[in-house]
Order: structure tokens, then sequence, then C-alpha cells
């Protein structure tokens, strides 16, 4: 199941979405970035089911889904480190 989400995560990658606010991560070129596929399973070995899952404007990897205690998450992870840059939670 979990391969599932990861799968479906990575299919929303590739269709090149972006979004239009949110914080500036890094500078840093995109080849100096950890793989998307690498974050993904981080992501989801730490619990979260993704429902979105996409590169903003300001070099973020951006995460739209839930944490492992089912509350609703938005995070910007650094694409270079995987460090949370932001997060919002919504309780559920």
């Amino acid at each position: 199941m979990k391969l599932r989400h990861l799968i479906v995560a990575a299919s929303s990658v590739l269709v090149g979405t972006t979004a239009f606010a949110g914080p500036t991560c890094t500078e840093t070129p995109e080849s100096s970035w950890m793989p998307q596929t690498t974050m993904l399973r981080k992501l989801v070995d730490a619990g979260y089911t993704l429902e979105r899952f996409q590169i903003t404007k300001g070099n973020c990897y951006e995460l739209y889904g839930t944490d492992k205690d089912g509350n609703k998450v938005e995070i910007y992870h650094n694409p270079v480190d995987g460090s949370v840059v932001e997060a919002k939670t919504k309780k559920s």
C-alpha cells in the first residue's frame, strides 16, 4: 500500500505542476538535490500518506497529505537535505 502512495505521488510530480506560493528553500542547482524518489520514500517511511508532492517556484519539495496521526499537513522541505523549512498541520 505504501508503494502505491509512492507511485501516485511520483506520477503527480511528473505532471509538472508547480505551486504559486511558499517559502524559498534553496538556490542550489537541481542537480545537487536529493532525488525525488528518495524524498518520497523518506516521507512514506515516516508515516505520511501523500496526496500531492511537487516542486515549488521557491525550489522546495512540497507535500500535501496526512501524518501518521491522521492530521492534514502541508510541509515544505529543502530538496538538498530534506529538512523541514515550513510546516502547517490541521488537527483532525
